[in-house]
Protein backbone atom coordinates (compact mmCIF):
# COMPACT_ATOMS: atom_id res chain seq x y z
CA UNK A 1 0.00 0.00 0.00
CA UNK A 2 1.19 3.22 -1.17
CA UNK A 3 1.60 5.80 2.17
CA UNK A 4 2.73 8.57 0.59
CA UNK A 5 2.55 11.37 -1.88
CA UNK A 6 3.53 9.54 -5.70
CA UNK A 7 5.76 11.43 -7.55
CA UNK A 8 4.22 12.83 -11.02
CA UNK A 9 3.97 10.36 -13.83
CA UNK A 10 3.73 11.37 -17.16
CA UNK A 11 1.79 7.99 -17.95
CA UNK A 12 -1.02 9.82 -15.01
CA UNK A 13 -4.51 11.68 -16.62
CA UNK A 14 -4.45 15.34 -15.29
CA UNK A 15 -7.69 16.18 -13.29
CA UNK A 16 -7.77 20.39 -13.34
CA UNK A 17 -8.37 21.66 -10.15
CA UNK A 18 -11.36 24.30 -10.31
CA UNK A 19 -11.05 26.77 -7.37
CA UNK A 20 -14.13 28.16 -6.34
CA UNK A 21 -13.21 30.17 -3.09
CA UNK A 22 -13.55 33.61 -4.02
CA UNK A 23 -17.15 33.12 -6.01
CA UNK A 24 -18.61 30.31 -4.19
CA UNK A 25 -16.31 30.64 -0.77
CA UNK A 26 -17.22 34.04 -0.51
CA UNK A 27 -20.75 33.28 -0.19
CA UNK A 28 -20.40 31.44 2.88
CA UNK A 29 -22.33 33.80 5.71
CA UNK A 30 -19.52 35.67 6.92
CA UNK A 31 -17.06 34.98 5.17
CA UNK A 32 -16.93 38.01 2.70
CA UNK A 33 -13.12 39.30 1.91
CA UNK A 34 -12.13 43.19 0.61
CA UNK A 35 -10.73 43.38 -2.61
CA UNK A 36 -6.94 43.45 -1.18
CA UNK A 37 -7.68 40.00 0.43
CA UNK A 38 -9.34 39.03 -2.82
CA UNK A 39 -6.12 40.03 -4.75
CA UNK A 40 -3.80 38.30 -2.11
CA UNK A 41 -5.78 34.76 -2.26
CA UNK A 42 -5.70 34.84 -5.86
CA UNK A 43 -1.97 35.45 -6.04
CA UNK A 44 -1.61 32.66 -3.70
CA UNK A 45 -3.59 30.07 -5.74
CA UNK A 46 -2.00 31.31 -9.25
CA UNK A 47 1.42 30.44 -7.72
CA UNK A 48 0.35 27.20 -6.14
CA UNK A 49 -0.68 25.75 -9.23
CA UNK A 50 -4.62 25.66 -9.33
CA UNK A 51 -5.90 25.20 -13.03
CA UNK A 52 -8.65 27.50 -12.89
CA UNK A 53 -9.83 30.52 -10.13
CA UNK A 54 -13.39 31.29 -10.17
CA UNK A 55 -12.86 34.91 -9.52
CA UNK A 56 -16.44 35.81 -8.66
CA UNK A 57 -19.89 36.43 -10.17
CA UNK A 58 -19.42 40.18 -11.74
CA UNK A 59 -22.99 40.97 -12.15
CA UNK A 60 -23.62 40.83 -8.57
CA UNK A 61 -22.50 43.79 -7.54
CA UNK A 62 -19.61 46.64 -8.90
CA UNK A 63 -17.41 45.59 -6.44
CA UNK A 64 -17.48 41.94 -7.69
CA UNK A 65 -16.92 42.90 -11.19
CA UNK A 66 -14.00 45.17 -10.53
CA UNK A 67 -12.42 42.09 -8.34
CA UNK A 68 -12.90 40.04 -11.18
CA UNK A 69 -11.30 42.55 -13.48
CA UNK A 70 -8.61 43.12 -11.50
CA UNK A 71 -8.00 39.19 -10.76
CA UNK A 72 -8.01 38.76 -15.03
CA UNK A 73 -5.67 41.41 -15.18
CA UNK A 74 -2.74 40.00 -12.94
CA UNK A 75 -2.82 36.50 -12.81
CA UNK A 76 -0.14 34.70 -14.75
CA UNK A 77 -0.97 31.27 -15.44
CA UNK A 78 -4.67 30.32 -14.52
CA UNK A 79 -7.44 30.42 -16.34
CA UNK A 80 -9.58 33.13 -14.68
CA UNK A 81 -13.49 32.46 -14.96
CA UNK A 82 -16.66 34.76 -13.97
CA UNK A 83 -19.68 32.94 -13.18
CA UNK A 84 -22.95 34.30 -15.23
CA UNK A 85 -26.43 33.12 -15.65
CA UNK A 86 -28.41 32.71 -18.66
CA UNK A 87 -29.17 35.88 -18.96
CA UNK A 88 -27.55 38.30 -21.68
CA UNK A 89 -26.72 40.65 -19.41
CA UNK A 90 -24.69 38.40 -17.09
CA UNK A 91 -22.82 36.62 -20.13
CA UNK A 92 -22.15 40.01 -21.20
CA UNK A 93 -20.66 41.36 -17.62
CA UNK A 94 -19.00 37.96 -16.88
CA UNK A 95 -17.12 38.49 -20.82
CA UNK A 96 -16.32 42.09 -19.94
CA UNK A 97 -14.91 41.25 -16.14
CA UNK A 98 -12.41 38.33 -17.59
CA UNK A 99 -11.64 40.12 -20.64
CA UNK A 100 -8.08 41.13 -19.78
CA UNK A 101 -7.14 37.23 -18.54
CA UNK A 102 -4.34 35.62 -20.58
CA UNK A 103 -6.89 32.31 -20.50
CA UNK A 104 -10.45 33.77 -20.01
CA UNK A 105 -13.24 31.71 -18.88
CA UNK A 106 -17.56 32.22 -18.92
CA UNK A 107 -19.12 30.09 -16.70
CA UNK A 108 -22.88 29.89 -17.42
CA UNK A 109 -25.51 27.89 -15.77
CA UNK A 110 -29.19 27.28 -15.32
CA UNK A 111 -31.47 25.03 -13.52
CA UNK A 112 -32.48 21.51 -14.79
CA UNK A 113 -34.40 19.87 -12.00
CA UNK A 114 -38.24 19.57 -11.68
CA UNK A 115 -38.09 21.70 -8.42
CA UNK A 116 -36.43 24.40 -9.70
CA UNK A 117 -37.58 24.66 -12.82
CA UNK A 118 -40.83 25.15 -11.32
CA UNK A 119 -40.58 27.03 -8.29
CA UNK A 120 -36.95 29.10 -9.33
CA UNK A 121 -37.32 29.55 -13.32
CA UNK A 122 -41.11 29.48 -13.14
CA UNK A 123 -40.16 27.91 -16.60
CA UNK A 124 -40.80 24.95 -19.12
CA UNK A 125 -38.16 22.19 -19.84
CA UNK A 126 -38.37 23.36 -23.34
CA UNK A 127 -37.88 26.91 -22.74
CA UNK A 128 -34.68 25.69 -19.91
CA UNK A 129 -33.21 24.08 -23.10
CA UNK A 130 -33.44 26.97 -25.44
CA UNK A 131 -31.67 28.83 -22.68
CA UNK A 132 -28.93 26.65 -22.52
CA UNK A 133 -28.49 26.98 -26.20
CA UNK A 134 -28.70 30.46 -26.57
CA UNK A 135 -26.34 31.58 -23.52
CA UNK A 136 -23.57 29.06 -24.43
CA UNK A 137 -23.84 30.40 -27.98
CA UNK A 138 -23.36 34.49 -26.72
CA UNK A 139 -20.23 33.40 -24.30
CA UNK A 140 -18.80 31.73 -27.14
CA UNK A 141 -18.97 34.84 -28.97
CA UNK A 142 -16.85 36.33 -26.19
CA UNK A 143 -14.17 33.84 -25.44
CA UNK A 144 -13.20 30.39 -26.64
CA UNK A 145 -13.37 28.97 -23.08
CA UNK A 146 -16.85 28.38 -21.96
CA UNK A 147 -18.07 26.28 -19.07
CA UNK A 148 -21.73 24.95 -18.48
CA UNK A 149 -23.55 24.01 -15.63
CA UNK A 150 -26.53 22.40 -15.09
CA UNK A 151 -27.63 23.43 -11.39
CA UNK A 152 -29.54 20.81 -9.00
CA UNK A 153 -28.24 18.05 -11.48
CA UNK A 154 -27.72 15.05 -9.12
CA UNK A 155 -32.24 15.93 -8.94
CA UNK A 156 -32.78 16.26 -12.70
CA UNK A 157 -33.91 13.32 -14.90
CA UNK A 158 -31.87 11.74 -16.48
CA UNK A 159 -33.20 12.03 -20.57
CA UNK A 160 -33.67 16.21 -19.72
CA UNK A 161 -29.90 15.97 -18.48
CA UNK A 162 -28.85 14.42 -21.81
CA UNK A 163 -30.27 16.60 -23.61
CA UNK A 164 -28.86 19.86 -22.21
CA UNK A 165 -25.74 18.62 -22.15
CA UNK A 166 -25.73 17.84 -25.64
CA UNK A 167 -26.93 21.63 -26.55
CA UNK A 168 -24.55 22.47 -24.81
CA UNK A 169 -21.22 20.53 -26.25
CA UNK A 170 -23.34 21.91 -29.36
CA UNK A 171 -23.56 25.37 -28.95
CA UNK A 172 -19.63 25.72 -28.15
CA UNK A 173 -19.68 24.77 -24.32
CA UNK A 174 -15.79 23.51 -23.51
CA UNK A 175 -16.53 22.26 -20.22
CA UNK A 176 -19.72 20.52 -18.86
CA UNK A 177 -20.24 20.84 -15.04
CA UNK A 178 -22.50 18.32 -13.61
CA UNK A 179 -23.39 20.09 -9.84
CA UNK A 180 -24.53 18.08 -7.04
CA UNK A 181 -25.83 21.70 -5.48
CA UNK A 182 -27.50 20.89 -2.89
CA UNK A 183 -24.84 18.00 -1.39
CA UNK A 184 -28.16 15.26 -1.94
CA UNK A 185 -25.88 12.87 -4.03
CA UNK A 186 -23.99 9.82 -2.63
CA UNK A 187 -20.70 8.45 -4.35
CA UNK A 188 -22.19 5.41 -6.38
CA UNK A 189 -24.80 7.12 -7.62
CA UNK A 190 -22.67 10.01 -8.85
CA UNK A 191 -20.41 7.59 -10.31
CA UNK A 192 -23.61 6.24 -12.41
CA UNK A 193 -24.87 9.43 -13.16
CA UNK A 194 -21.55 10.56 -15.04
CA UNK A 195 -20.78 7.40 -16.69
CA UNK A 196 -24.52 7.22 -17.54
CA UNK A 197 -23.87 11.09 -19.21
CA UNK A 198 -20.64 9.95 -20.77
CA UNK A 199 -22.15 6.77 -22.31
CA UNK A 200 -25.57 8.26 -23.70
CA UNK A 201 -24.70 11.74 -24.73
CA UNK A 202 -23.38 11.92 -28.64
CA UNK A 203 -20.72 14.31 -28.58
CA UNK A 204 -19.49 13.64 -24.71
CA UNK A 205 -16.25 13.03 -26.05
CA UNK A 206 -15.85 16.68 -27.10
CA UNK A 207 -15.96 18.85 -23.47
CA UNK A 208 -13.80 17.89 -20.12
CA UNK A 209 -16.77 16.98 -17.29
CA UNK A 210 -16.43 18.59 -14.29
CA UNK A 211 -17.85 18.33 -10.78
CA UNK A 212 -18.94 20.74 -8.10
CA UNK A 213 -20.20 19.02 -4.82
CA UNK A 214 -21.63 20.22 -1.59
CA UNK A 215 -21.19 18.63 1.63
CA UNK A 216 -24.17 18.77 3.01
CA UNK A 217 -24.43 15.22 4.10
CA UNK A 218 -20.79 15.01 4.18
CA UNK A 219 -19.41 13.59 1.07
CA UNK A 220 -18.55 16.47 -1.23
CA UNK A 221 -15.00 14.93 -1.56
CA UNK A 222 -16.29 11.05 -1.42
CA UNK A 223 -18.68 12.06 -4.82
CA UNK A 224 -15.97 14.05 -6.35
CA UNK A 225 -13.77 11.27 -6.65
CA UNK A 226 -16.41 9.03 -7.54
CA UNK A 227 -16.98 11.36 -10.39
CA UNK A 228 -13.10 11.21 -11.40
CA UNK A 229 -13.35 7.49 -11.52
CA UNK A 230 -16.42 7.74 -13.68
CA UNK A 231 -14.07 9.98 -16.05
CA UNK A 232 -14.78 13.58 -14.57
CA UNK A 233 -11.28 15.61 -15.29
CA UNK A 234 -12.19 19.10 -13.13
CA UNK A 235 -13.15 19.22 -9.82
CA UNK A 236 -14.72 22.41 -8.77
CA UNK A 237 -13.89 22.63 -5.01
CA UNK A 238 -12.88 25.91 -2.26
CA UNK A 239 -9.39 25.85 0.34
CA UNK A 240 -10.67 24.66 3.79
CA UNK A 241 -13.95 23.57 2.23
CA UNK A 242 -15.84 26.89 2.52
CA UNK A 243 -18.85 27.53 0.97
CA UNK A 244 -22.78 28.03 1.21
CA UNK A 245 -24.51 26.18 3.97
CA UNK A 246 -21.93 22.90 4.67
CA UNK A 247 -19.81 24.29 1.78
CA UNK A 248 -17.98 22.42 -0.83
CA UNK A 249 -15.26 19.67 -1.62
CA UNK A 250 -11.99 21.10 0.10
CA UNK A 251 -9.62 21.44 -1.81
CA UNK A 252 -6.52 20.10 0.25
CA UNK A 253 -8.82 16.88 0.76
CA UNK A 254 -9.06 16.73 -3.41
CA UNK A 255 -5.68 16.82 -3.93
CA UNK A 256 -4.30 14.63 -1.47
CA UNK A 257 -6.62 12.03 -2.24
CA UNK A 258 -5.26 11.80 -5.57
CA UNK A 259 -1.60 12.20 -4.91
CA UNK A 260 -1.61 9.63 -1.30
CA UNK A 261 -3.79 7.02 -3.12
CA UNK A 262 -2.18 6.55 -6.71
CA UNK A 263 -3.23 2.75 -6.35
CA UNK A 264 -6.39 3.38 -6.59
CA UNK A 265 -6.72 6.95 -8.16
CA UNK A 266 -4.00 6.75 -10.74
CA UNK A 267 -4.34 10.68 -11.45
CA UNK A 268 -2.25 13.82 -10.72
CA UNK A 269 -2.60 17.82 -10.05
CA UNK A 270 -0.87 20.34 -11.62
CA UNK A 271 -1.17 21.47 -7.63
CA UNK A 272 2.08 22.52 -5.42
CA UNK A 273 1.04 20.10 -2.24
CA UNK A 274 3.85 21.50 0.32
CA UNK A 275 1.59 25.21 0.02
CA UNK A 276 -1.72 23.55 1.23
CA UNK A 277 -1.12 24.38 4.74
CA UNK A 278 -0.08 28.20 3.73
CA UNK A 279 -3.36 28.24 1.80
CA UNK A 280 -5.65 26.86 4.25
CA UNK A 281 -4.08 29.80 6.95
CA UNK A 282 -4.39 32.42 4.61
CA UNK A 283 -7.73 31.85 3.78
CA UNK A 284 -8.62 31.37 7.17
CA UNK A 285 -7.43 34.67 8.36
CA UNK A 286 -8.74 36.45 5.37
CA UNK A 287 -12.38 34.93 5.71
CA UNK A 288 -12.09 35.47 9.59
CA UNK A 289 -13.07 31.27 9.36
CA UNK A 290 -11.64 29.20 11.83
CA UNK A 291 -10.09 25.54 10.78
CA UNK A 292 -11.82 22.58 12.61
CA UNK A 293 -9.01 21.40 14.77
CA UNK A 294 -9.69 17.83 13.01
CA UNK A 295 -9.50 19.22 9.77
CA UNK A 296 -8.39 16.52 7.01
CA UNK A 297 -5.17 17.36 5.63
CA UNK A 298 -4.85 21.16 7.28
CA UNK A 299 -6.52 20.99 10.84
CA UNK A 300 -4.10 21.55 13.59
CA UNK A 301 -4.60 17.74 14.60
CA UNK A 302 -3.97 16.24 11.22
CA UNK A 303 -0.26 15.75 12.05
CA UNK A 304 -0.88 15.43 16.17
CA UNK A 305 -0.44 12.62 18.47
CA UNK A 306 -1.65 12.10 21.83
CA UNK A 307 -2.97 8.13 22.32
CA UNK A 308 -0.16 6.69 24.02
CA UNK A 309 -0.68 3.52 21.71
CA UNK A 310 -0.18 6.04 18.44
CA UNK A 311 2.98 8.26 20.08
CA UNK A 312 4.35 4.81 20.49
CA UNK A 313 4.10 3.33 17.12
CA UNK A 314 4.87 6.96 15.26
CA UNK A 315 8.26 6.69 17.53
CA UNK A 316 9.11 3.25 15.90
CA UNK A 317 7.79 4.12 12.38
CA UNK A 318 5.82 6.77 10.88
CA UNK A 319 3.92 5.19 8.77
CA UNK A 320 2.04 3.16 11.70
CA UNK A 321 -0.01 6.27 11.76
CA UNK A 322 0.34 8.23 8.61
CA UNK A 323 -0.53 7.98 5.38
CA UNK A 324 1.12 10.91 4.20
CA UNK A 325 3.90 13.11 5.91
CA UNK A 326 3.01 16.55 7.35
CA UNK A 327 6.08 18.12 5.20
CA UNK A 328 4.29 17.14 1.80
CA UNK A 329 1.76 19.62 2.97
CA UNK A 330 3.61 22.19 4.27
CA UNK A 331 3.69 21.21 8.05
CA UNK A 332 7.13 21.71 9.54
CA UNK A 333 6.70 17.81 11.42
CA UNK A 334 4.88 15.66 13.12
CA UNK A 335 3.24 17.05 16.99
CA UNK A 336 3.36 14.45 19.46
CA UNK A 337 1.37 16.34 21.63
CA UNK A 338 1.15 15.63 25.29
CA UNK A 339 -1.78 14.73 26.92
CA UNK A 340 -3.40 12.73 29.67
CA UNK A 341 -3.37 9.52 26.75
CA UNK A 342 0.32 9.80 26.33
CA UNK A 343 2.33 6.93 27.68
CA UNK A 344 5.78 6.94 28.84
CA UNK A 345 7.27 6.19 25.89
CA UNK A 346 6.38 9.50 24.10
CA UNK A 347 7.00 10.94 27.51
CA UNK A 348 10.49 10.23 27.39
CA UNK A 349 11.07 11.36 24.05
CA UNK A 350 9.23 14.58 24.85
CA UNK A 351 12.06 14.94 27.74
CA UNK A 352 14.69 14.17 25.53
CA UNK A 353 13.61 16.96 23.29
CA UNK A 354 13.93 19.31 25.81
CA UNK A 355 17.02 18.25 27.01
CA UNK A 356 16.35 16.03 30.22
CA UNK A 357 18.22 12.58 30.93
CA UNK A 358 15.84 11.14 33.79
CA UNK A 359 17.14 8.21 35.51
CA UNK A 360 14.25 5.60 36.25
CA UNK A 361 12.66 6.68 39.34
CA UNK A 362 12.70 10.25 38.25
CA UNK A 363 11.35 9.59 34.94
CA UNK A 364 8.05 7.78 37.00
CA UNK A 365 8.24 10.32 39.40
CA UNK A 366 7.84 12.88 37.05
CA UNK A 367 5.51 10.78 34.68
CA UNK A 368 2.91 10.63 37.53
CA UNK A 369 2.74 14.19 37.98
CA UNK A 370 2.42 14.50 34.46
CA UNK A 371 -0.19 12.36 33.92
CA UNK A 372 -1.98 14.17 37.50
CA UNK A 373 -1.03 17.56 35.77
CA UNK A 374 -2.99 16.05 32.07
CA UNK A 375 -5.77 15.39 34.35
CA UNK A 376 -6.59 18.65 34.86
CA UNK A 377 -5.34 20.94 32.16
CA UNK A 378 -6.65 20.33 28.71
CA UNK A 379 -3.32 21.64 27.20
CA UNK A 380 0.06 20.49 28.09
CA UNK A 381 2.77 22.43 26.80
CA UNK A 382 6.45 22.00 27.04
CA UNK A 383 6.83 24.58 29.20
CA UNK A 384 4.24 23.22 31.49
CA UNK A 385 6.65 20.09 31.55
CA UNK A 386 9.31 21.93 31.93
CA UNK A 387 8.69 23.54 35.07
CA UNK A 388 7.34 20.31 35.93
CA UNK A 389 10.19 18.66 35.90
CA UNK A 390 12.67 20.86 37.37
CA UNK A 391 10.17 20.91 40.22
CA UNK A 392 10.48 17.28 40.99
CA UNK A 393 14.37 17.56 40.14
CA UNK A 394 14.50 20.55 42.75
CA UNK A 395 12.13 19.05 45.83
CA UNK A 396 13.50 15.46 45.18
CA UNK A 397 15.05 15.43 48.75
CA UNK A 398 13.04 17.69 50.57
CA UNK A 399 12.04 16.40 53.80
CA UNK A 400 8.63 18.13 53.81
CA UNK A 401 5.95 18.34 50.93
CA UNK A 402 2.28 19.45 50.43
CA UNK A 403 0.03 16.58 50.35
CA UNK A 404 -3.66 18.69 50.59
CA UNK A 405 -4.70 22.41 50.60
CA UNK A 406 -8.17 23.40 50.94
CA UNK A 407 -8.78 27.11 51.16
CA UNK A 408 -11.99 29.33 51.86
CA UNK A 409 -11.62 32.58 50.67
CA UNK A 410 -14.36 35.46 49.48
CA UNK A 411 -15.72 39.06 50.39
CA UNK A 412 -17.16 37.86 53.86
CA UNK A 413 -14.57 36.15 55.30
CA UNK A 414 -12.35 34.91 57.22
CA UNK A 415 -9.91 33.12 54.79
CA UNK A 416 -8.88 29.99 56.07
CA UNK A 417 -6.79 27.75 54.96
CA UNK A 418 -6.68 24.02 56.16
CA UNK A 419 -2.96 22.08 55.51
CA UNK A 420 -2.01 18.63 54.96
CA UNK A 421 2.37 18.15 54.98
CA UNK A 422 4.10 15.01 54.48
CA UNK A 423 7.19 15.26 57.30
CA UNK A 424 9.42 12.69 57.36
CA UNK A 425 6.84 9.96 56.41
CA UNK A 426 3.94 11.63 58.88
CA UNK A 427 0.96 13.19 57.34
CA UNK A 428 0.18 16.64 59.80
CA UNK A 429 -3.08 18.68 58.96
CA UNK A 430 -3.34 21.89 60.52
CA UNK A 431 -6.19 24.81 59.78
CA UNK A 432 -5.05 28.77 59.78
CA UNK A 433 -6.72 31.82 59.35
CA UNK A 434 -5.07 34.43 57.58
CA UNK A 435 -5.79 38.26 55.58
CA UNK A 436 -6.16 37.07 52.20
CA UNK A 437 -5.73 33.12 51.20
CA UNK A 438 -2.29 33.28 50.16
CA UNK A 439 -1.78 34.73 54.01
CA UNK A 440 -3.96 31.83 55.68
CA UNK A 441 -1.49 29.20 53.65
CA UNK A 442 1.19 30.52 54.46
CA UNK A 443 0.05 30.67 58.62
CA UNK A 444 -0.78 27.10 58.47
CA UNK A 445 3.00 26.13 56.97
CA UNK A 446 4.46 27.94 59.77
CA UNK A 447 2.13 26.20 62.10
CA UNK A 448 3.64 22.87 60.89
CA UNK A 449 7.30 24.28 60.40
CA UNK A 450 7.78 27.02 62.73
CA UNK A 451 10.90 29.42 61.57
CA UNK A 452 11.97 32.68 62.06
CA UNK A 453 12.31 33.28 58.33
CA UNK A 454 10.48 36.59 57.33
CA UNK A 455 8.61 36.47 53.70
CA UNK A 456 11.33 38.97 51.44
CA UNK A 457 9.65 38.13 48.15
CA UNK A 458 6.13 36.38 46.42
CA UNK A 459 6.03 36.29 42.60
CA UNK A 460 3.38 34.65 40.83
CA UNK A 461 3.75 34.31 36.62
CA UNK A 462 2.00 32.32 33.99
CA UNK A 463 3.83 29.43 32.53
CA UNK A 464 1.78 29.45 29.33
CA UNK A 465 -1.34 30.88 27.97
CA UNK A 466 -5.01 30.26 29.29
CA UNK A 467 -7.04 30.40 32.63
CA UNK A 468 -5.78 26.66 33.12
CA UNK A 469 -2.48 27.58 32.93
CA UNK A 470 0.00 26.46 34.99
CA UNK A 471 1.29 29.13 38.11
CA UNK A 472 5.06 29.34 38.73
CA UNK A 473 5.50 30.98 42.21
CA UNK A 474 8.98 32.19 43.60
CA UNK A 475 9.24 32.91 47.62
CA UNK A 476 12.25 34.24 48.67
CA UNK A 477 12.72 34.25 52.87
CA UNK A 478 15.27 35.52 54.75
CA UNK A 479 16.45 34.83 58.49
CA UNK A 480 17.48 36.94 61.12
CA UNK A 481 21.21 35.73 60.52
CA UNK A 482 20.88 37.47 56.76
CA UNK A 483 20.72 33.77 55.17
CA UNK A 484 18.57 33.96 52.22
CA UNK A 485 16.55 31.17 50.24
CA UNK A 486 13.91 30.61 47.44
CA UNK A 487 12.02 27.98 46.95
CA UNK A 488 9.66 27.58 43.98
CA UNK A 489 6.84 25.58 43.07
CA UNK A 490 4.21 25.19 40.20
CA UNK A 491 0.63 24.20 39.78
CA UNK A 492 -2.56 25.32 37.34
CA UNK A 493 -4.22 26.17 41.08
CA UNK A 494 -2.15 29.44 42.37
CA UNK A 495 -2.34 28.88 45.77
CA UNK A 496 -1.11 25.14 45.87
CA UNK A 497 1.90 26.23 43.65
CA UNK A 498 2.39 28.92 46.69
CA UNK A 499 2.38 26.43 49.49
CA UNK A 500 4.71 24.22 47.49
CA UNK A 501 7.39 27.75 46.97
CA UNK A 502 7.01 28.09 50.66
CA UNK A 503 7.21 24.88 52.16
CA UNK A 504 10.35 24.38 49.77
CA UNK A 505 11.91 27.68 50.88
CA UNK A 506 11.41 26.53 54.49
CA UNK A 507 12.92 23.05 53.90
CA UNK A 508 16.16 25.47 51.96
CA UNK A 509 16.44 27.40 55.45
CA UNK A 510 15.82 24.64 57.39
CA UNK A 511 18.62 22.63 55.79
CA UNK A 512 21.02 25.88 56.11
CA UNK A 513 20.73 26.22 59.82
CA UNK A 514 21.16 22.59 60.58
CA UNK A 515 24.54 22.90 58.30
CA UNK A 516 25.32 26.11 60.22
CA UNK A 517 24.57 24.44 63.62
CA UNK A 518 26.72 21.54 62.50
CA UNK A 519 29.64 23.76 61.46
CA UNK A 520 29.38 25.53 65.10
CA UNK A 521 29.39 22.48 66.51
CA UNK A 522 32.83 20.90 64.97
CA UNK A 523 34.76 24.01 66.48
Amino acid sequence: MTTSPEPKSENKERVLIFDTTLRDGEQCPGATMTFEEKMEVADFLDEMGVDIIEAGFPIASEGDFEAVSAIAGRVKNATVAGLARAGDKDIDRAGEAVGKAVKPRIHTFISTSPVHMKFKLKKEPDEVLDLVTRSVTRARNLVNDVEWSAEDATRTEHDFLCRCVEAAINAGATTINIPDTVGYTVPEEYFALIAMLRERVPNADKAIFSAHCHDDLGMAVANSLAGIRAGIRQVECTVNGIGERAGNAALEEIVMAIATRGDVLPYETGVNAKMLSRASRLVSAVTNFPVQYNKAIVGRNAFAHESGIHQDGMLKHTQTYEIMTPESVGVSKTSLVMGKHSGRAAFRTKLKDLGYDLGENQLEDAFTRFKALADRKKHVYDEDIEALVDQGIAHMHDRTKVVALTVIAGTMGPQTATLTLDMDGDHKTVQAAGNGPVDATFNAIKELMPHNGTLALYQVHAVTQGTDAQAEVSVRLEDEAGRTVTGRGADTDTLVASARAYVAAVNKLMVKREKTTQAQAAI
